[in-house]
């Protein structure tokens, strides 16, 4: 019989101890050579105190709201205080629940998921901080994971160390990415409810919190993952049931709700301001320029998180913008009825070749052709692609329409449609409070406030009479004839002989200033030109702020100079500032992410006309909304038609306005005045070939008047806004009449329409 062979387990026992023990030598070995840097650098105390992140730019209003960002990231970093209660019981409950317990690694959860793998995950919310700041993407190779989540545990340690469990969970949601230009959590509530991270209500907090385990799976946002958004939403809910942060009536009843977001996307395209913070942009690249860092690096607008406090009102910007939308949609309405009467439209007055360069220059600053040239291809090609039909999303302002269109076609489409621009400055500081540079920029980048320039019209004789009134003080009260008056050949360098006509083709009599201002008369303001000269009507625009060229040539009497609605608005609001110029301001000042100031800024100021030449100017303008073109401000005729949007609008305090209304109603202007407020309208076509065919609509008073008048309505109805319905302040030493008495209008001419005030 064989000797069996005894077994000799303490043979297998030394190698199982052996295996565990060198494995966890193994390991303490791995953190080890970690915590030395062995396996690669690990972050410095500087560094952890400031990691590397992209933080978004911050355009803030005069009332303190944010009305846009720069960012390459949409990144803007809050503090604890400004997190909701029952988001942090949702995180806690949902990503960490010893998370005050543990000093950043959970054992007892690394333990679980080694062992029992899909209970759930092993990083605490300090891991997923040290891998968002420092790790950034997990790697697909095991072995460099592994070095991977060894330094995550030693920066998790050292972020345990340095900083407060507050400060952690602060951090990590700061630096969260939430899919659609959203990151970090300030960010993310703005976008997908449209509120601050403060107003977060349990279950808004409740979505955030399911998606910081998959953005993309998880998003509330995509129509793919809206059920899974749904059902992880419940989950949150279930784990601050099982943490002791919700009863089971409270949890039951959350999961019953819908899911709900208010999706509101931050790009430069979408929200308020738009237009004003494409010019702020410009405005800021020179700024960082002048303006280098202490270490002579320049500033990043776009990752630097830099503070930019601007003049900006976000309830007056946000009211005309409103004004504005509401009366364009309703003026283009009355404009596409026109053109089905039209065979050349959108455009008048011009022949088949001038259409077709019109459409070929639209084509050639299209981004399409652009791209296509960019990219090598010939005319030939570039122009079959403009011919082919394709799908494509067009703007109207009932809201983007999908719909197959040539790219040609599409240019044409888009010349159809009028554009405007609203300025409104406060004179006494010279602050820009709202800035409307067009219906729509995702459509329409070109901005009416500061890039463009036309023709202004009658808008510009103000600055004839006020120098008639500051050389010559006259009166409102002094009569002029109203007869054809004529420029000789030669005088001031005219090649011919210069006699403007009225637009109503009516003379005789005598006028009064304040009636030929009232009434554009074309006349009156040919004869004050030639009194007072042209130079000297150049130099005062130029003074009150006017800097394109002025030439000087009688024709500006009628308005014959192409000007920016900056400039003009800019320059009328030293009527209402006492002959005093404020240079206009746009931003307040800047700080860095840290809040140290950059620098803070003042306005410019200087003397255009004395006190008293101001206020009668004022005066003068006063008279075209009591009995001129500015009329239908106070007037509650009905006979005004629907285009008029808004209308009546029963005014009743001191409001100074001028119409304007160029040849072959290219252009139509309004500039209105109150005591402390100043706001001009362009309105017209992208092309002065795009216009409506009659004055009756194609007036100012039409035109622009009526978005003037809704957002001065939206302005006084807001009572935490300060808009003066106040007289104008009258000089202590006013020694020029005022008292005209009469008018020499007749009684019913004020309510005449349309009030005619072309000035060619």
């Amino acid at each position: 019989m064989a000797t069996e062979k005894k077994t000799d387990f303490k043979k297998y026992v030394k190698w199982f101890w052996g295996i565990i023990l060198g494995g966890f030598g193994l390991i303490l070995l791995l953190f080890l050579f970690a915590s030395w840097g062995w396996l690669g650098a690990l972050p410095t105390f500087e560094e952890l105190e400031n990691p590397e992140t992209n933080l978004a730019t911050e355009v803030i209003s005069i009332d303190g709201k944010t009305i846009g960002k720069y960012a390459t990231e949409n990144r803007t970093p809050i503090h604890f205080k400004e997190l909701p209660d029952n988001l942090v019981k949702a995180l806690i409950a949902t990503e960490d629940e010893r998370f005050y317990e543990h000093s950043g690694i959970d054992f007892r959860g690394t333990a679980r998921a080694v062992l029992k793998p899909g209970s759930g995950g092993a990083s605490t919310i300090t891991q997923q901080l040290a891998k968002n700041l420092f790790t950034k993407r997990a790697s697909s190779n095991i072995f460099k994971r592994v070095l991977q989540k060894a330094k995550e545990w030693i920066v998790a340690i050292k972020l345990e160390r340095q900083y407060t469990k507050q400060e952690i969970i602060v951090r990590y949601l700061n630096t969260q990415g939430f899919l659609f230009n959203a990151s970090g959590i300030r960010s993310a509530a703005r976008i997908y409810f449209g509120k601050e991270a403060n107003e977060l209500d349990l279950q808004e907090s409740a979505i955030l919190v399911a998606m910081l385990k998959n953005p993309r799976q998880f998003n509330p946002n995509r129509e793919i993952s809206k059920g899974k958004s749904l059902t992880r939403r419940n989950v949150v809910f279930a784990q601050m049931y099982k943490n002791g942060f919700l009863t089971k009536q409270e949890k039951d009843s959350l999961q019953k709700l819908p899911l709900k977001i208010n999706y509101t996307p931050e790009s430069h395209n979408e929200g308020y301001a738009t237009y004003f913070r494409g010019h702020l942009q410009k405005v800021m690249r020179k700024w960082v320029q002048e303006h280098p860092k202490p270490n002579g690096e320049e500033y990043d607008i776009f990752r630097d998180g830099l503070k930019i406090y601007v003049t900006i009102d976000s309830r007056m910007q946000q009211y005309a913008e409103e004004a504005v939308n509401e009366h364009m949609a309703n003026l283009q309405s009355f404009f596409f009825k026109e053109q089905k009467k039209n065979k050349t439209a959108p455009f008048y007055d011009i022949e088949k070749s001038d259409i077709n360069a019109i459409l070929e220059r639209g084509k050639k600053n299209s981004d399409r052709y652009k791209r296509l040239k960019l990219a090598g291809k010939s005319e030939k090609y570039i122009n079959e692609v403009f011919k082919k039909k394709t799908e494509m999303s067009v703007f109207s302002h009932k809201g983007d329409i999908d719909t197959i269109m040539s790219p040609i076609d599409s240019i044409r489409y888009y010349k159809y449609f009028l554009r405007s621009g609203l300025l409104s400055i406060e004179p006494q500081s010279g602050h820009i409070k709202a800035w409307v540079g067009g219906v729509n920029y995702k459509h329409f980048k070109f901005d009416a406030v500061e890039q463009q320039k036309r023709q202004v019209g009658s808008t510009f004789k103000p600055f004839v009479y006020a120098t008639a009134i500051n050389q010559l003080r006259m009166s409102p009260c002094d009569q002029l004839p109203n007869i054809p008056y004529t420029i000789p050949k030669g005088k001031y360098g005219i090649p011919e002989p210069w006699t403007p006509e009225n637009s109503n083709q009516q003379y005789g009599g005598m006028l009064t200033l304040k009636d030929g201002l009232a009434g554009s008369v074309n006349t009156i303001s040919a004869r004050l030109i030639d009194m007072v000269t042209p130079e000297n009507v150049v130099r005062l625009a130029k003074s009150a702020g006017i800097k394109s060229d002025i030439p000087a040539n009688p024709s500006i009497a009628l308005g014959a100079v192409d000007l920016s609605l900056l400039e003009m608005v800019s320059a009328y609001s030293t009527f209402a500032n006492r002959g005093l110029r404020v240079s206009p301001m746009i931003i307040t000042r800047i700080e860095d992410k840290n809040g140290t100031v950059l620098e803070e800024f003042t306005p410019e100021t200087k003397e255009v006309l004395s006190e008293e030449s101001a206020y009668v100017v004022l005066n003068l303008l006063e008279g075209v909304t009591e009995s001129g073109s500015g009329v239908r401000l106070r007037s509650n005729y009905t006979g005004y038609p629907k285009i008029v949007t808004g209308f009546p609008y029963n005014f009743d305090n001191a409001i100074a306005g001028k119409t304007g209304t160029t040849q072959n109603q290219s252009d139509g202007w309004f500039m209105g005045i109150v005591p402390n407020l100043a706001t001009g309208v362009w309105t017209g076509g992208e092309d002065r070939s795009t216009h409506f065919p009659g004055i009756g609509y194609g007036q100012g008073a039409t035109m622009s008047l009526p978005s003037w008048a809704l957002f001065m309505q939206k302005c006084y109805a807001d009572k935490t806004l300060d808009i003066s319905k106040e007289d104008f302040e009258k000089p202590e030493n006013l020694f020029i009449n005022l008292n005209c008495g009469e008018s020499n209008k007749k009684d019913g001419e004020k309510e005449e329409l349309p009030v005619e005030d072309t000035d060619f």
